[in-house]
């Protein structure tokens, strides 16, 4: 399983440790990263799943916040009477806060987990958007050449006919230009065996669709209580 990437934000030399060894004991411990808000501002910040943005300097909690991606998961742990606070919640409704009262790591650590398996969660669902669009773009090649296989052999079985007449009479036939028919015939019964394949492959999918239909209705079918 993917090792999650949290980042602890803060000015307090005694929270980062004390949060980190917390984190430290779980059986799955994510990477942690810690940065104060002077290294924060001072370079770019690390791609993560979770900020955890702890006390800080007065006046740099409004920065700090301002310079976080919005589509990443925060959780601020900041006494609940803090003035900066106050003014903050309004501005961001929807930041998860955690207050810095005496169970503060217990609750921070709950919190944190919920937010990992969301953004576990909003990771996988993306990954499986994405290889839904790739199976369709495949299924879509697929399709077209299965309404094309008709023509292809009709193509094929006239270039088969005619090298077949030319190789009846090789002597007609300079060694190159037999040669190259024989390439030619050659070729296209190779192409053929392929659009043969394509065909085995597509009566083999159907089966297992129409199998696979069958059982979804035998098992979505209501059962009479009575005999």
């Amino acid at each position: 399983m993917r090792h999650a990437n949290v980042v602890i934000l803060t000015d307090e030399a005694e929270f980062a440790r004390l949060l980190t060894a917390c984190w430290q004991a779980e059986r799955q411990a994510p990477v942690i990263t810690v940065l104060t808000s002077e290294l924060w501002q001072q370079q770019e910040a690390p791609a993560c799943d979770l900020v955890v943005v702890g006390p800080m300097r007065e006046g740099k909690l409004t920065n700090v916040l301002r310079s976080l991606d919005p589509s990443t998961a925060v959780i601020l742990c900041v006494p609940a009477d803090s003035k900066e606070f106050g003014l903050l919640r309004s501005k961001y409704p929807r930041l998860v806060h955690v207050p810095l009262r005496e169970d503060w790591a217990h609750t921070l650590m709950l919190v944190a987990g919920e937010s990992l398996r969301r953004v576990e969660a909003m990771r996988l669902a993306k990954q499986a958007e994405c290889l839904a669009a790739k199976n369709e773009n495949h299924a879509t090649l697929g399709r077209y050449m299965l309404e094309m296989k008709h023509s292809v052999n009709n193509a094929l079985t006239s270039m088969l006919g005619n090298a077949e007449l030319l190789l009846l009479e090789p002597g007609q036939l300079s060694s190159q230009s037999l040669a190259q028919i024989k390439t030619i015939h050659s070729m296209a019964l190779r192409i053929n065996e392929v659009m043969q394949r394509f065909s085995s492959l597509a009566s083999e999918m159907q089966e297992a669709e129409n199998a696979s239909q069958a059982e979804t209705q035998e098992t979505g079918s209501p059962t009479s209580p009575y005999p």
